[in-house]
């Protein structure tokens, strides 16, 4: 029997935007790229549930995106592929950051979502005229689950979400029931071939490790950084030489501790490793997924494990970075910290070979963090001290962060940078931000030069270019070079100091736009 959710992609592109923009309003905008990587997921696991894969579901796929956001572009070799491989619902982070907003404002905008997500996920189930008993079931699931949450933080609900039941049109068996996932070495044949011969530029996708390497090379100062990564780089390649040719290998820890103050590189590292570990086979993708407590612990009983095991999921394959590690210690014995350190444990062992965890944060209570559980102490065993800059690093830091935004430094403002980032090296405090307060006083330059250019009638580029002393300083008394700039780039006043002497007014003009085109 037809449904009547059913609809043209055009119609439900229609659909899908006015029900988002209608959460957006309340809940924000944010939101949007989360929320359609959730949505796309939700439909595979939905169409998994199935009678078939057509192109009606490829071009309801593509159909599901925010307005302002990127289309998707799903085949369907694609589509059929990523529906096989599709996983059990999980709620995603986002929607428990959402919950815990609306517990501390006393609103329901997360209800609101529920009933968005079941809206739309009806509409994708009868992309094929029919709404199985099966999807019917995953949009109950989903539905569960997320009210679960929104009940255990407290949200209220003052209006229900459909019933997806009410709208069942067949028993129809799913499309993995009638398709179950066959072993790679089964699919020799012609149709079978065709998404493994798609997904082999895939392979080659990976990231280049002369490229991580030179990236690494350019990074001011961590001399002592490079030779330990460089030293960890050749010692894993030669490990999967020696078990490429059936030599045995000692049981070797990947994970690792990262110490040092804020904006000392940490996260900049972890990056790049990421990308060497998959340039050389060790990791599939090499992506890096940071985080800190609030991105792990929930704030009830048993959603903290839900949570962290979602942020796992999306770092496997790749680099979990937890700054700031020791904030799960800190709580003490009932602290919801302890179980988020226990689901890391845990997915350590399960995850082994496709997953490397780097902790970070500040040298002494890192070592304390380690110390709060035998399990840590035992699974990290490489420690990289990250020093602070010094004031010549800062400074060549804060060179590539004008050269980068196009901006260029006279003599007497390189004159003035080399002393303040000495100062503020030798009068660092203990928790000195490094390449951080770098980056805080470049946009404070920025600033300062924007009100300075803004006071002037017709600012040339060499004006729009240059850093001048008086942008890096609060100081207002400027400089004598710019005292002197202001002298000359204002030849209106010529004739009012000296109205007796009208000829040379054009000469003063004339020398104030030499003066600014140099």
């Amino acid at each position: 029997m037809p449904t009547t959710w059913n609809r043209s992609p055009e119609e439900f592109h229609k659909i899908y935007v006015a029900n988002t923009d209608a959460f957006y309003r309340v809940g924000g905008k944010e939101y949007a790229r989360e929320l359609d990587e959730f949505m796309s997921k939700c439909a595979l696991a939905l169409w998994s549930r199935a009678g078939s894969i057509t192109q009606h579901h490829v071009d309801m796929a593509n159909a599901i995106y925010s307005r302002g956001m990127e289309q998707p572009t799903w085949m369907l070799w694609s589509l059929t592929s990523s529906v096989c491989d599709s996983d059990m619902f999980l709620p995603p982070i986002f929607f428990w950051n959402l919950c815990e907003s609306d517990q501390k404002h006393k609103t329901e905008n997360s209800r609101s979502l529920v009933r968005v997500i079941t809206n739309v996920l009806l509409y994708c189930a009868a992309a094929d005229d029919d709404v199985t008993y099966a999807e019917a079931e995953y949009i109950t699931e989903c539905q569960d689950k997320l009210n679960a949450i929104c009940d255990s933080t407290g949200v209220k609900n003052t209006k229900s979400a459909m019933n997806p039941m009410d709208y069942v049109t067949s028993g129809e068996p799913s499309f993995l029931e009638k398709h179950p996932p066959q072993p790679a070495a089964a699919g020799a044949g012609g149709e079978a071939a065709k998404p493994a011969a798609e997904e082999t530029p895939k392979e080659e996708e990976k990231p280049s490790l002369e490229e991580a390497m030179a990236e690494l090379d350019s990074l001011v100062g961590l001399t002592e950084i490079k030779k330990d990564v460089k030293n960890l780089i050749n010692l894993v390649k030669v490990r999967k030489l020696r078990e490429e040719n059936d030599l045995p290998n000692s049981a070797m820890s990947l994970h690792m501790v990262f110490m040092g103050n804020p904006g000392s590189g940490k996260t900049t590292v972890a990056r790049l490793l990421g990308k060497m570990y998959a340039a050389i086979g060790v990791l599939s993708k090499g992506q890096l997924v940071e985080v800190d407590r609030s991105g792990l612990v929930a704030g009830y009983v048993g959603q903290t494990a839900l949570k962290t095991q979602e942020v796992i999921q999306s770092a496997l394959g790749g680099v979990l970075f937890i700054d700031e590690a020791y904030g799960l210690s800190s709580g003490g014995e009932n602290d919801f910290g302890r179980e988020a350190i226990e689901t890391i444990l845990k997915a350590m062992e399960d995850h082994r070979d496709d997953l490397i965890l780097i902790v970070a944060g500040y040298t002494d209570p890192m070592q304390d963090f380690l110390d709060s559980n035998p399990g840590l102490t035992s699974r990290f065993n490489k420690f990289f001290h990250f020093p602070d800059y010094t004031g010549d690093q800062l400074f060549r830091i804060f060179l590539s962060q004008c050269a980068k935004n196009k901006y260029e430094l006279s003599d007497a403002a390189k004159d003035m940078a080399v002393i303040l980032f000495n100062d503020m090296y030798e009068n660092r405090g203990e928790n000195f931000g490094n390449g951080r307060d770098v980056r805080n006083f470049f946009e404070s330059t920025v600033v300062r030069q924007a009100n300075r250019l803004a006071a002037m009638e017709a600012p040339t580029r060499e004006d729009l270019m240059t850093i001048r002393p008086v942008d890096m300083t609060e100081c207002s008394e400027p400089s004598s070079e710019e005292t002197e700039e202001a002298k000359e780039a204002e030849p209106a006043e010529a004739p009012a100091e000296a109205p007796q002497e009208p000829a040379p007014e054009p000469a003063d003009a004339e020398e104030s736009g030499e003066s600014t085109e140099e």
